[in-house]
Order: C-alpha cells, then structure tokens, then sequence
C-alpha cells in the first residue's frame, strides 16, 4: 500500500469515530482530506436522532459498511486496515502488513475491550456483532449458563434469553445497579423472572445490521475488537438454548471466585448448590462455576459481562510521553486532546482529564461515545479552543431495559450528593417507575422508566438548578403539568 495523507485521521469503527468523522466532514473545507482507518468493514452510526432535552438524546444504531455510511461524504476515505503503531516524530500511522498513513491531526477511537476475568473455552464475551454471532452458536446447545455482571449488557442479556435457564451472579444487592436502585431493581424484577418473553411484542428495534465480511480476519487477529453494542442490541438477535424453558436465579452479592473442569470437580469433594426442581439437570456440565459466596453451579456456558479496558496500549508503545488515566484510558484536556498536540482520543478509549461539572460524569455508554465524538471533531476542525460542549454539564443516557423506555438524568443513583439526599417516588407497576433525587430543595438526579414525560422539565431543573421547594410534594402529581410551574 502507497503512503497516504489526511488533514484528518480518525482510527476506530465505532459511534465515536463515526460521529467524528461526519461532523468533521460538515464543518471542515471540502478539500481538507479526512481518512477513517478500520480494522472492520462494518462500522456503527446513529441514525433516527432525536433530541429528548437540551441535552439528552435518542437515536437507533446502524451497523453497515463503512463505504455506505460514508457514501454521501466525498471528503472521508476509508482505509480497511488495523493500526500496528503510532509514530508521533513522524506523524503517522503505521498499518499492520506494511503501509502508512500520515496526519495533520489524529482522532484515537478505537473503543474498549470487555474485562475477562478467567480464560476458558467455555467462557466467552460479548462486546460486539461478531462476538454475539459466536454467542448464539454456542447458545443452540445450551441448556444452563451462568452470567456474571450487572450492567447493561447483562441485563438485556437476562431479560432477552430464552429456552435456557439462567444463573445470574450480581457482586451487588439488587440487580441492574450499573443503572438502578434496589427499588427500580425490584420494579424490573418480576418481568425478569417471567418464564418466557414474547419478544416480538416488546421489542423496541433500534439496532440494524447488514452483513458482510470484516475487513481485516478478525480470527487470526485475536486483538482486534468491533466496536461496542449499541442500545437494544438483543431485541434483534435470535439469542435462544436447548432447554424446554427458561428459569432465572438471582444470586445476589456474590463474585465469580473459580471455573473448574468436568474432570477436577469430579475429582472434588464439593457438591453442586440445589436449584429448584423447574431447573433442567445433566449428569454432567461442560463447566462448572464457584462463586465467593461458596456456591457451585454446573452450566454449559459461562458470560462475563463485568466491564470493559480501553484499547490504549497501542498508543501507548513507544509514545512515552501519551498521558494514560488510571483507568487505562488516554487522559483527554477540555479539547479532546491528548497529552500529544495534535492528537485527540473520544469514546470508550479516552478518560476525561478534568473536573466534571456536579451533574456529570463518565460512563462508557454510546451516548457518551456519540457526543464526545462530534465535540472531538468540533475541537480538531476549530482554530482557537472551543468551550466545553453542554453535553459535558449533565449525564444523559435514553436506552430501553425490559421493553420500557429509561432515562438517566445527573446524579441519577445519587452519586456524590449527602446524606440531606432523598428521593420523590412515583410508581406504578409494570408500566412507570419515577425517582428523582431532590437535595437543599435543588433537582439532582432522576431516573425516569416508561412513558413519563418529565424528562424535559427535569433536565431542566437539573441544568439550573431551579429552587423546587415550594412545589416539592407535588412534583410527581400527575394531575399537576410542572411545566406550569417555570414557564
């Protein structure tokens, strides 16, 4: 491959990196170079965009050729290639089996990769398209697995499975606590514990694949990962076992202690936890599980779902100087930019540097991956430094879980606020679940499940930190339009 140069080079296939690059496209002259480099041909972009608040926003995530989605814009080349290293001196990209690309300002996107705690065959991820296709493979034979983690992934994972009885493994006291209380998780957990789901009815289908080969043999490059799910993934995935039903447990504040093999668990004295008589049974499982809590259960297929690391170790070599948070992230200034001049990090693989605004904090979600993408853009096309994009003043995130609308708002799990913190509550069963958190009279945080329609008014009042004393006890009567109230 021939040397190649962009005014603009952004390295990723994911939400990030594809928001950057079209909104760098609108905003930078039509002869300015930009060039996507993409270990994937499939990429991610949002689609169907929606503006919720001033600040939160909805949009469905396409996954389909990068060529496509980049078809309507003659300034963006796209490379299909992984990156084998960064040469800052020279300021380029070195491409894996020869090639260069070389730069004027570069955009790192290139994502997370899921934590594995244990290796094994019978172990597995899910982090993206591919590794969901192998997923459901292996799910066909399944009659038993167990899930570890309690985030979002998890938990669509739980709620969308079927003819597979489930274990599910939670280090804390409720369930979806990434995102819930204890009492949202209660509200959520008689819908989990359903025999069965007719996904079909409830499935709210933001997430479009089209099919086609990667770009780069994903196979023999056991490094590279896609890009992260976006929201709803497992509505539009078939993800079902080999069992006659399906049967959930919960077992609650518990962390995977060990795997253990058919051949050393029978060579043990240990003796598998009881289930009810509903659970299937085997002579014997593919894999077995210990859990801290002393627990021991037999499954055929174990599903980490307990984080991600950002993909910054490419970087990092030979880049001493390129500044990594403490959490493995490419530590980012108000600009995007990294300790490198000239080189800017969104999304998943980049940590903010600075002191977060009260209502905001970083959370490796595609809301995040979408905005810090398009401000990352704004920043690397603007002559002067840009002002720190509103998007960055409070945390939203719109996503659906158990076929219902849910929207975060600020310090919506009561991050950081004191002990004068308390909760307004609305609920009501199966349908709504409201809980905004109101401190020294002021709207902090909220966390809003089904069709409410207060997401806006209590932006708001989170943005401005409205004084809501006066109308306290009847901020959640829905008899009552609050919007009356600060017109």
């Amino acid at each position: 491959m021939e040397d190649l140069f962009g005014d603009f080079v952004i390295v990723g296939g994911g939400i990030a990196a594809v928001s950057c690059a079209q909104e760098l496209s609108s905003l930078v002259p039509a002869n300015a170079s930009i060039i996507v480099v993409s270990a994937h041909a499939l990429v991610k972009a949002a689609s169907n965009w929606r503006q919720v608040g001033r600040v939160a926003e909805s949009f469905d995530v396409t996954e389909q050729k990068a060529t496509s989605i980049f078809a309507d814009y003659p300034n963006i080349t796209v490379v299909p290639a992984k990156v084998a290293s960064l040469d800052y001196s020279s300021k380029c990209v070195r491409l894996d089996g020869g090639g260069v690309v070389r730069f004027k300002k570069l955009c790192i996107a290139t994502g997370a990769r899921p934590k594995m705690q244990f290796e094994s065959d019978f172990v597995l991820a899910i982090r993206d398209t591919e590794t969901v296709k192998t997923f459901q493979r292996r799910l066909k034979d399944a009659k038993r697995i167990v899930i570890v983690g309690n985030g979002g992934i998890a938990t669509e994972l739980v709620y969308g499975l079927r003819n597979v009885d489930i274990i599910w493994a939670v280090k804390h006291s409720s369930i979806s606590a990434t995102f819930f209380d204890a009492g949202a998780g209660q509200f959520f957990l008689p819908e989990l514990m359903q025999p069965s789901h007719d996904n079909e009815a409830t499935a709210m289908k933001r997430l479009k694949y089209t099919t086609d080969s990667p770009a780069v043999d994903t196979a023999a490059s056991p490094s590279i990962t896609g890009s992260a799910l976006g929201p709803d993934w497992s509505t539009n995935v078939e993800i079902k076992g080999a069992a006659m039903g399906r049967h959930v447990r919960v077992v609650y504040g518990v962390e995977l202690d060990a795997i253990v093999s058919p051949a050393d668990f029978r060579g043990s004295q240990s003796r598998i936890t009881p289930l009810p008589t509903e659970f299937e049974e085997k002579q014997e499982w593919n894999v077995y599980v210990k859990l801290s809590n002393g627990e021991i259960y037999g499954c055929d297929l174990i599903v980490s779902a307990i984080g991600v690391d950002p993909n910054s170790e490419l970087w990092t070599d030979g880049n001493p100087t390129l500044k990594v948070a403490s959490d493995g992230g490419l530590e980012v200034n108000e600009q995007m930019e990294t300790s490198l001049s000239g080189v800017y990090a969104a999304g998943d693989v980049c940590t903010t540097g600075w002191s977060p605004a009260p209502h905001w904090m970083q959370m490796r979600l595609w809301t995040q991956a979408r905005q810090m993408g398009a401000y990352a853009a704004r920043c690397m096309a603007a002559s002067n430094p840009m002002q720190l994009d509103i998007c960055f003043e409070i945390f939203t995130h719109v996503t659906s879980f158990f076929g219902l609308k849910v929207i975060l708002l600020g310090k919506y799990n009561g991050q950081g606020l004191g002990a004068g913190c308390h909760a307004l509550l609305r609920v009501q069963n199966g349908e709504e679940y409201v809980k905004v958190l109101v401190e020294d009279g002021r709207v902090h945080g909220a966390v809003l499940v089904g069709e409410t329609d207060l997401e806006e008014t209590l932006e708001n009042l989170i943005l401005n930190q409205t004084d809501i004393s006066h109308i306290e006890d009847g901020l959640l009567d829905p008899s009552i339009d609050i919007e009356d109230y600060f017109d």
